[in-house]
C-alpha cells in the first residue's frame, strides 16, 4: 500500500509567510555576524573584548602577561606529585588536584589548590588552599585543615625551589 503524505492542516497563506519570516530573519543573522572591521583581505578582524574589561593586577597594562617562575612551578609538582593533579597551567600558574585519601584515613580525604603569582622566587609568589572533608554516613562533610597545613607544604616547595635553583648554579633563567 503506497504511503501518501499526511493532508496539512495549516493554510497554504500562512506556510509562505512563515517560509518568508524565518528566510528573513536567517538573513537578518548572517549580516549580524559579518558586522565590524574588516582586514584588507575581507575577514572581520578580531576583537579581544577582554582587554577592554580586565587589564590586569597592574591597572593599566593593555598586553596580557603570562608565565610563572620555573622554580616554584616545579617545586610545586614535585611537593604535590602525591596528590592527583586535576588541572595544570603553566601560564596561570594554577595547580588544581583532586581528591586524595591518605591510606591511613579512608574517612578523610584532602585537594590543594596552588596559585604562583609571580616571575620571581619569593615566598608571597606562592598561594595555597588546603580543603578537607571527612566522611559522615555516605556524605563528605567540608572540614578546615590543621592551621599550619598550608604553610607547612608552602614551606616544602620554597626549600625545594631554593634547592632546584642552587642547582642550576642559582640563575633565574
Amino acid at each position: 500500500m503506497p504511503c501518501r503524505p499526511a493532508a496539512s492542516h495549516v493554510p497554504a497563506g500562512f506556510r509562505r509567510t512563515s517560509t518568508l519570516l524565518t528566510a528573513c530573519a536567517g538573513i537578518g543573522l548572517l549580516a549580524a555576524c559579518s558586522s565590524g572591521d574588516r582586514s584588507d583581505n575581507g575577514l572581520t578582524a578580531p576583537r579581544n573584548h577582554l582587554l577592554a574589561e580586565d587589564r590586569g593586577a597592574s591597572g593599566g597594562d593593555a598586553e596580557l602577561k603570562g608565565g610563572v617562575n620555573a622554580y616554584l612551578w616545579r617545586a610545586t609538582l614535585d611537593t604535590l606529585s602525591f596528590l592527583p593533579v586535576s588541572t595544570a597551567d603553566a601560564e596561570g600558574g594554577i595547580i588544581l588536584t583532586d581528591w586524595y585519601t591518605p591510606p591511613a584515613a579512608h574517612d578523610e580525604r584532602f585537594k590543594v589548590t596552588a596559585f604562583i603569582l609571580d616571575k620571581r622566587l619569593r615566598s608571597d609568589a606562592l598561594r595555597l588552599s588546603v580543603f578537607r572533608q571527612i566522611k559522615q554516613g555516605e556524605e563528605w562533610v567540608d572540614t578546615p585543615p590543621a592551621p599550619n597545613t598550608a604553610s607547612d607544604i608552602a614551606a616544602r616547595i620554597l626549600s625545594r625551589a631554593r634547592k632546584l635553583r642552587a642547582d642550576n648554579g642559582n640563575r633565574d633563567s
